[in-house]
């Protein structure tokens, strides 16, 4: 198990090169860069992607000495569309302060040799390291992601045990009705509808509508702060979770058909033993195998593609929405660090997910098996 460990460590290296390799080109060639941005904001033609962005930080240059500087009927050729107009030292020095007068290749040997060290830089526009930043939002993810995969296994691993056992009946017919319809709408659409009926839109006003927590949740008792934080949770778990019902129930019900079928459980009940010690005793053990071990996969997956939208429609101050706001505001060094640190997490939850395969079924060996 330790060669094995090792050499997915060491795969992970020139994993993680490819992905920023391949980030850092495509960055490139994305229009509207951190310099047009600034020269937006100049020109007063700057549109705020959130209100959540502030316009200061690392691209403060004392804009209004270099605009007073600058000729009326001043007009330069440049790359940055609507630089026209502007002196042609103004546009350098914003080159100089977003590192954009080093040439690719030196910037992406830089930005490497930084990550190496943990060293994501500054935000552009927010005036904080990118790592504090990311630590500073972290937990919402992290949290949103945990009791998302924790409801849905708490609900689907029952259900489709209950499915296998009444394979064919009305109830395995209907309730595999709802999980595929529940499957088919968009998590930001279940929320926008949970929203309209729940969160004062429409009908009732019972769950809060936006944030984690309530003003003045820093005063409250601890088992206030609790029953607030997972006040706040409910909608937001809940159109997280809808998605993922359908595909973990199936793969329940399927494992457990699977494990059902074969001569040990046909022996077992010859033997005399009751249904629930088939079951519950023999069948369960061998059937949760793949859906216990897939727990760490299913976080990842759950945090990377589920938390964006909700994060946004629900104000939650996560790793999603900064990375949103950070994309849309061309905030480079936020953008490839938020990618860094999701890539780094898959990376290392897939390799926690083929461990626990190891822990609960010996009999499986990655060890004698090529990467």
């Amino acid at each position: 198990m330790v060669a094995y460990i090792i050499r997915r460590l060491l795969l992970m290296i020139p994993t993680l090169f490819g992905i920023m390799l391949l980030n850092f080109v495509v960055l490139q060639f994305l229009p509207g860069g951190p310099v047009e941005q600034v020269i937006a904001q100049l020109t007063g033609t700057a549109v705020d992607a959130t209100s959540r962005v502030s316009g200061g930080g690392g691209a403060e240059v004392n804009r209004e000495q270099q605009m007073s500087n600058q000729g009326a009927d001043a007009a330069v050729s440049s790359k940055y569309r609507g630089a026209q107009g502007l002196d042609p030292e103004l546009i350098k020095d914003l080159e100089r302060q977003f590192g954009l007068d080093k040439p690719a290749y030196e910037r992406f040997s830089l930005l490497v040799w930084n990550y190496i060290q943990f060293d994501f830089g500054e935000s552009f526009f927010r005036d904080q390291p990118v790592i504090g930043l990311v630590i500073d939002k972290m937990p919402v993810s992290i949290s949103l992601g945990i009791w998302t995969t924790l409801l849905t296994y708490l609900i689907c691993i029952p259900l489709g045990i209950a499915k296998a056992v009444r394979d064919g009946s009305r109830f395995d017919i209907w309730t595999s009705t709802v999980i595929i319809v529940g499957y088919a709408i968009p998590g930001f659409l279940f929320a926008v509808l949970l929203i309209v009926l729940f969160a004062g839109g429409s009908f009732w006003d019972l769950f809060p509508l936006r944030g984690l927590t309530s003003e003045g949740w820093d005063d409250m008792s601890w088992p206030a702060k609790i029953a607030d934080y997972f006040w706040h949770m409910v909608l937001p778990i809940t159109a997280m979770a809808i998605g993922g019902f359908a595909t973990l129930t199936m793969l329940t019900k399927n494992s457990f058909l699977d494990e059902i079928n074969k001569h040990y459980v046909v022996t077992a009940r010859a033997k005399g033993l009751s249904e629930s010690r088939v079951l519950y005793g023999h069948v369960f053990r061998n059937a949760m195998l793949i859906v216990v071990a897939g727990f760490p996969s299913a976080f990842i997956g759950v945090l990377f593609t589920g938390s964006l939208l909700i994060e946004v429609i629900f104000s939650l101050d996560g790793l999603g929405l900064l990375g949103f706001e950070a994309a849309l505001n061309r905030d480079y060094p936020v953008v490839m660090g938020t990618l860094y640190v999701f890539t780094l997490m898959g990376l290392i939850l897939n390799l926690i997910g083929d461990l626990m395969y190891m822990i609960i079924d010996p009999r499986i060996d990655f060890e004698s098996r090529d990467v």
